[in-house]
């Protein structure tokens, strides 16, 4: 017994996307998906660092490592189905940036990556902003010079 034309193309219409064609599927692994929106993340001026504190001491410790790569993916989790994604962003912000312009920034950002990368639908970005970076100029050796020290 056939089936008639009719019948068959709502099977298939559900069915098929960009990842799940007549000719196979395509599966993208979750850490796929993490890497691309830790990436993305990154790119959104105002995001000082990913991940949580301890994620972020691990990290730390990695970076110092000799031969170890960057972790695009700290900070990031996501649930990834056939056909959608959800993403969860860890942050820090830089301090003075407004967060609802930045969190309205990164998840433009990683929407269009995740999306545009592997033809998955983003159905949430999720952002929880852990802290606030402060540039206290710590980093500058140079800060005390030509000022007099009050203790010898």
């Amino acid at each position: 017994m056939t089936q008639s034309s009719t019948e068959k193309t709502p099977a298939t219409t559900a069915k098929e996307g960009p990842l799940v064609t007549e000719h196979g599927r395509t599966t993208i692994a979750d850490t796929v998906v993490s890497k691309i929106a830790g990436i993305a993340t990154r790119e959104v001026a105002g995001v000082y660092n990913l991940g949580g504190g301890t994620a972020r001491a691990v990290g730390a410790i990695r970076d110092r490592i000799p031969g170890s790569s960057t972790n695009h993916s700290q900070g990031i989790s996501v649930e990834v189905g056939e056909r959608q994604a959800a993403v969860d962003v860890q942050l820090v912000a830089e301090y003075g940036v407004s967060i609802a312009d930045l969190s309205a920034g990164v998840r433009r950002n990683v929407i269009s990556a995740v999306e545009r990368m592997t033809g998955l639908d983003v159905v949430e970005v999720n952002i929880t902003v852990n802290d606030v970076h402060l540039d206290d100029g710590s980093d500058d050796e140079d800060t005390n010079e030509g000022s007099v020290s009050r203790v010898e």
